[in-house]
């Protein structure tokens, strides 16, 4: 697919969506966001709910309106929350038939497939993901196939809510999530079930690297070839350029990750260098007195107004100043990538 369309909206694919999790990129607004060609973003189920911030969404009309963001808005299910929170600390809560049980700071929040769907289309966003029981490649094969089952079985009642909801009007896409760890076999019947059930997108779901950090390319592009042809593949969590790459030739055209928006608050500066990329860390002391831009072969707002020592300062004086320029720059770098490559 060369495009995705939905409610007015159409951008090129393959596209990359930041990290947005309370409704916000970190350090940077909608304007800059729109200024540096950022198509879309990711905004958390999990985060609604515990941040108790649904009302006030309502109140203003969906998330749009709430966020200023005029692009498309993917919804997270809360499936990865569910891993990192509860699955890797079991006393956060527990997975149940009905859903996810989260206690965390004295709240319990139980997470359903039908309050993950319902939350998400009282947002308002475009995109809504289905609840899934996320897992680390590392976990026992029995794990997996419990994840598996799980992960299908609530599809199937996301999918069931969602067209009972929507049904007679204008809708959102809802996508399915395609679990099973490092396993082909359990990937499969993931994504046969899934496709029975019939979504507009798939996505691979779960840890795209191994303990040692090292990308797992073989079940990563293995599971793309086992999407529908002609639907939406999202590679979710998958954010370093160079795995970007490999992943569009594996089919996938959505990606996001908090990969560049991190990097910049740690200093971490992307920069072209021949058909790869290499790291500017601005907070070293070579940097104080260089007056370049971080790249000149950059068009953000940083580049075009800024040094690398007025950065290099403002890291050093702790100026939240630092953490917007350098964010601006490397989603410039991510958009400028996904424009190179469709």
């Amino acid at each position: 697919m060369k495009r995705l369309t939905i409610n007015e909206k159409s951008i090129k694919l393959p596209t990359f969506f930041p990290d947005a999790t309370h409704g916000a990129v970190k350090a940077v607004g909608s304007i800059d966001l729109a200024k540096e060609n950022i198509d879309g973003i990711v905004v958390n189920t999990y985060h609604m709910l515990i941040d108790e911030n649904l009302e006030v969404i309502k109140k203003h009309k969906g998330i749009h309106e709430f966020t200023k963001f005029p692009g498309i808005i993917i919804t997270d299910s809360g499936g990865f929350q569910a891993m990192s929170l509860v699955r890797r600390n079991p006393e956060n809560g527990k997975f149940t038939e009905d859903g996810v049980l989260f206690k965390i700071n004295g709240n319990k929040i139980l997470l359903t497939p039908e309050l993950c769907i319902k939350t998400q289309l009282e947002s308002g966003s475009d995109i809504v993901m289905c609840l899934d029981d996320c897992t680390d490649p590392s976990e026992k094969n029995t794990e997996q196939e419990m994840s598996v089952w799980r992960t299908i079985r609530w599809a199937k009642r996301c999918k069931e809510y969602f067209d009972k909801k929507t049904r007679g009007k204008t809708r959102p896409l809802i996508f399915g999530i395609i679990q099973g760890g490092n396993s082909k076999k359990l990937r499969k019947q993931c994504a046969e079930a899934l496709i029975k059930i019939g979504f507009d997108g798939y996505a691979f779901g779960g840890w795209p690297v191994d303990s040692n950090k090292n990308f797992l390319s073989g079940i990563v592009g293995y599971t793309a070839s086992i999407m529908p042809d002609g639907k939406l593949k999202y590679a979710m969590g998958v954010g370093k350029p160079d795995n970007i790459k490999e992943c569009v030739k594996f089919g996938y055209n959505m990606f996001d990750c908090v990969l560049p928006t991190r990097d910049a608050r740690h200093e971490r500066l992307y920069v072209s260098h021949g058909k790869s990329y290499k790291f500017i860390y601005i907070g070293s002391g070579k940097y104080k007195n260089d007056n370049k831009p971080i790249s000149n072969k950059c068009e953000c707002e940083t580049c075009k107004n800024y040094s690398r020592s007025y950065l290099y300062n403002l890291f050093k004086n702790r100026d939240p100043l630092a953490l917007r320029l350098a964010t601006i720059h490397n989603l410039r770098f991510y958009s400028d990538l996904m424009r190179s490559l469709q």
